[in-house]
């Protein structure tokens, strides 16, 4: 259903809107691009390059703007994730190819629906980018007026033409009021931050900063494992639902992710109702038509036929409305599942557990994982849709079967056939589970030996009775052969019930083991977490800030300027002595490194006795080699020899 179609119905009949969402998409790229260059202008590159050597003027100007860090910011992430759910609508829009352009090919629909995406992409690039620019005052009021004219734009539509063709009276307000909603938040969003610096540039405020190497929660994570657990008595809503830490922060992506997929599955159920009303108007005009042809037809069985089409009809849609809120009710859990899922899986990595993992993900590509970080948002989005669609069909096929099954029979007065049928299989049921306990009553009774110890809790896996194991063995494997085809059976039940049940399960794969390499989805989950977890990691980051911290201390303390701040002639400590102070500690937190130290040193004296004795011969014979010289007078010899023997020794 093209949800965004100019032509709507009102009460009275038809009515244009006199805007164009489409066309006026199509148009806002221009002030989206001048908005992009201005906040470029703005932004200052780091390095510098060729092209400013020769246009000094820039000063480096036209740096790259940042729309949004979903690496791991933990700045504005509800102001983010409702800048997300601003574009629900447009991501729904996507998922329909409204926007692949005209006249495009079969082989190049993907290629169109790239272009279609950039362009929705750069029409919402300066809310972003504006809440995310250093440019604080700029950048607000560049959002506030760029996010006004969206929402204006959309509240004309709305009011010119709130009735629809489906669902009747307001369907654009019932499909646009996220939309509304989140637009309305950014631009009192826009409006907080810009009177908030302009306090910071009158002096009636202090600017705090907002972007640190290292988070205050990871920080306090840090400091929490450094200190002694102490044990605190949980509620059973901690205990089993969630337990809530100030140590730990979702970034901005899950965030955003999260308030995008439920306005996202909002604004899906309204469409799939559309089409479940279209579908029942189809049954309704067909039961009308074998009602009008009933009098004029003598078969005896098509009033029959009739009262049974009737009935189904009924009974789907109460099938499909039960249903619905079911699926809704266990896709929105997931939604909200996944963060916990989140949470548990990095602190896990965290900690070093890899074992949750398969074997062959211990050790990432890191290309993949770069790139699974790129698709995570878009496909969990999907996943959550498409998850909800086959779990809401699959439900209702179960319920239609229940009905037929369970419900008919009994409305019908058949309920002593029903029940009949209902214990034989129950009975069929029960022997068949008998049948299977008993083979581990007698495999643990008679074809196992005896404990080793009193003390263990199970037998050893060693044979007893061998002779009558064999017989056992021979005569149950051909009543196993038809219990195997039950077995099978309801292994395939159970694939297709958790299959469909935990499709919008990012987090976990449903393939066997072995087999999670075809999982895309779940691949992308374990590389969106690892890149969190080499980026994120609270301990790991601590220790580059201390790093970083201790270089930029001693580079200013290295430096001239500090000692003449100081008045200080030299570093206050020599590293000589800060070298014999962490001797010192060293050997009194480790005293046997004593013994090993002194005999150290025993063999570094004699081996300094040796060299001085070789030395002291050395002398000796230059000496008499002086004196059988008769160029120069023995005495001056004799100084030049004690000077020798000086050195030497």
């Amino acid at each position: 259903m093209n949800f965004q179609n100019e032509r709507t119905i009102t009460e009275n009949g038809t009515c244009k809107s006199p805007v164009d969402i489409d066309l006026f998409l199509h148009y806002s790229l221009i002030p989206s691009v001048l908005i992009i260059l201005a906040l470029s202008f703005l932004e200052r590159r780091i390095n510098k390059t060729h092209f400013d050597d020769k246009i000094q003027l820039l000063d480096r100007r036209f740096g790259f703007v940042i729309p949004l860090d979903l690496l791991g910011t933990f700045n504005n992430r509800w102001t983010f994730g409702f800048a997300f759910g601003a574009i629900a609508n447009k991501v729904m829009s996507l998922f329909s190819e409204e926007y692949l352009p005209v006249a495009v090919p079969s082989w190049a629909r993907a290629l169109g629906l790239l272009v279609g995406a950039i362009e929705v992409g750069l029409s919402y690039y300066p809310i972003f980018a504006c809440l995310s620019t250093n440019s604080k005052i700029i950048g607000s009021l560049t959002g506030f007026l760029y996010t006004l004219t969206w929402f204006i734009v959309t509240m004309i539509y709305i009011t010119s033409c709130p009735h629809g063709q489906v669902l009747g009276r307001f369907e654009n307000v019932i499909f646009y009021w996220p939309s509304i909603l989140c637009l309305a938040f950014l631009m009192g969003r826009f409006v907080h931050i810009f009177i908030k610096f302009i306090r910071i540039l009158m002096g009636a405020d202090l600017q705090n900063e907002e972007t640190c190497f290292l988070p205050v929660h990871q920080a306090e994570h840090v400091k929490r494992l450094l200190r002694k657990p102490v044990q605190v008595q949980k509620s059973w809503f901690e205990r089993k639902i969630y337990n809530w830490d100030p140590c730990f922060k979702f970034p901005s992506r899950m965030i955003g992710t999260t308030v995008l997929s439920l306005f996202c599955l909002y604004i899906f159920i309204i469409l799939e109702y559309s089409v479940f009303a279209t579908l029942t108007q189809l049954l309704d005009m067909c039961e009308e038509q074998m009602v009008q042809m009933a009098p004029d037809v003598t078969w005896e069985g098509y009033n029959q036929t009739v009262a049974s089409f009737k009935e189904f009809s009924e009974t789907f849609v109460g099938v499909w409305f039960f249903t619905t809120f079911f699926a809704s009710a266990v896709t929105v859990s997931y939604i909200f599942h996944i963060l916990v899922c989140y949470r548990k899986h990095m602190r896990r990595l965290w900690i070093g557990e890899k074992g949750f993992l398969p074997i062959k993900y211990h050790k990432p590509s890191s290309s993949k994982c770069v790139a699974a970080i790129a698709r995570y948002s878009g496909w969990q989005v999907a996943y959550i849709l498409w998850g909800y669609l086959i779990l809401h069909i699959v439900q209702c096929l179960f319920g239609m079967a229940f009905a037929y099954a369970v419900v008919f029979p009994i409305k019908h007065g058949q309920a002593i056939i029903f029940l009949k049928g209902l214990g034989i299989s129950i009975l069929t049921i029960a022997i068949v589970i008998v049948l299977m306990a008993l083979q581990d009553l007698l495999a643990s009774r008679f074809f196992l030996q005896k404990k080793i110890s009193p003390e263990d809790k199970k037998k050893p896996l060693a044979l007893n009775n061998r002779k009558a194991f064999h017989n056992f063995n021979y005569f149950f494997f051909f009543y196993n052969v038809i219990l195997g085809l039950g077995a099978c059976l309801f292994r395939l039940l159970c694939s297709l019930i958790l299959g469909s049940w935990l499709i919008a399960r990012i987090d976990r794969t449903i393939l066997q083991r072995g087999y999670e390499s075809a999982d895309m989805g779940y691949n992308t989950w374990i590389g969106m977490i690892y890149v969190d977890h080499y980026h994120t990691n609270p301990v790991l980051v601590s220790f580059c800030n201390i790093l970083l911290t201790m270089s930029a201390e001693k580079r200013l303390k290295e430096s001239p300027a500090y000692y003449t701040f100081s008045n200080t002639a030299g570093p206050p400590t020599s590293v000589k002595a800060r070298t014999r102070w962490l001797l010192y500690y060293t050997l009194l937190k480790n005293p046997r490194l004593i013994i090993q130290r002194k005999l150290k040193e025993m063999d570094d004296v004699d081996l300094r006795n040796t060299a001085t004795q070789s030395r002291l011969v050395q002398a000796s014979v230059m000496e008499a080699e002086i004196r059988n010289n008769q160029e120069r007078p023995i005495d001056v010899n004799c100084v030049e020899i004690r000077e020798r023997r000086s050195i030497f020794i």
